[in-house]
């Protein structure tokens, strides 16, 4: 007879608990596991990612449905729960209907996109990767902030499993200027003339591209690339000008504190003008 490797997993969770006396420790002698022999992802533990195909990622993001948060980390997360990481079965394990929350800018708040709060929320995760993770996480948010998006090139419309017709939907790309949901819906709806209760197309489709683009960070980033190095994986020069008065641990007379990477002018007109 054959086992599979969660199967065989939980066997040697089994046979490891009964050694150590569960009935008396009432826990598993696994960190990681209940008395059941489950596993529970622990803060602080880091999984193991593998390169994976941005565009098969990109079209299971764009089919899943749970809004934008959910779309990208459940489509990342599946993908690497179907590779061949040596976590795989934890990846497996992890409950990704949890991102659900983050529709709409955080339950319709339109606070931080879900796209980003999903791109946090997965390489918070994952193990070092050549000590490039926070340089990722910076790199998918001034992407977000900078680009036009969604991706909108024909290629890309067929990768995903859409059609030409269905971006009469979406009707333009746009500019988010800034990491926040209401910035990024309120500057295509000017761009494309349509309100918010029409951004369904477009937003699958932006879900889709951040999915690829996170992906495509992870996998230089794993073939030993300098992601902090990119230009968009840093503040605008305009932002960085902001970070000279108002720094993090020193302040220019009596200027704020100030501890952010975003875009400073969407929302602040700035001294001089």
């Amino acid at each position: 007879m054959s086992i599979d490797r969660r199967q065989a997993l939980t066997k040697i969770i089994g046979l490891s608990t009964a050694a150590a006396g569960v009935a008396l420790m009432g826990t598993s002698a696994f960190a990681a596991t209940d008395a059941d022999g489950n596993y529970r992802l622990e803060i602080g533990e880091k999984l193991k990612y593998v390169p994976l195909d941005a565009m098969k990622t990109a079209k299971l993001a764009y089919e899943t449905g749970g809004g934008c948060m959910h779309q990208v980390f459940h489509s990342i997360i599946t993908m690497l729960a179907q590779s061949n990481s040596i976590d795989v079965d934890k990846f497996a394990a992890i409950p990704t209907a949890l991102a659900g929350y983050g529709w709409a800018g955080v339950v319709g708040q339109g606070t931080l996109c879900g796209n980003l709060n999903a791109a946090g929320m997965l390489i918070n995760i994952l193990d070092d990767i050549n000590g490039q993770n926070d340089a990722i996480i910076g790199a998918s948010f001034r992407y977000y902030e900078t680009q036009d998006l969604p991706l909108s090139s024909a290629e890309f419309i067929t990768g995903i499993g859409s059609t030409a017709e269905k971006t009469l939907e979406v009707g333009s790309s746009s500019i988010a200027n800034s990491p926040l949901c209401h910035s990024s819906i309120s500057n295509w709806s000017a761009a494309s003339g349509k309100p918010f209760a029409k951004k369904g197309e477009r937003c699958k489709r932006l879900s889709a591209s951040l999915a690829y683009h996170i992906v495509e960070l992870l996998n230089r980033a794993y073939g030993g690339e300098d992601i902090s190095a990119l230009p968009e994986a840093r503040p605008s020069e305009e932002a960085q000008a902001c970070q000279s008065c108002h720094g993090v641990s020193e302040t220019m007379g009596p200027a704020a504190s100030v501890k952010t990477d975003m875009e400073c002018t969407t929302c602040h007109t700035g001294h001089f003008n």
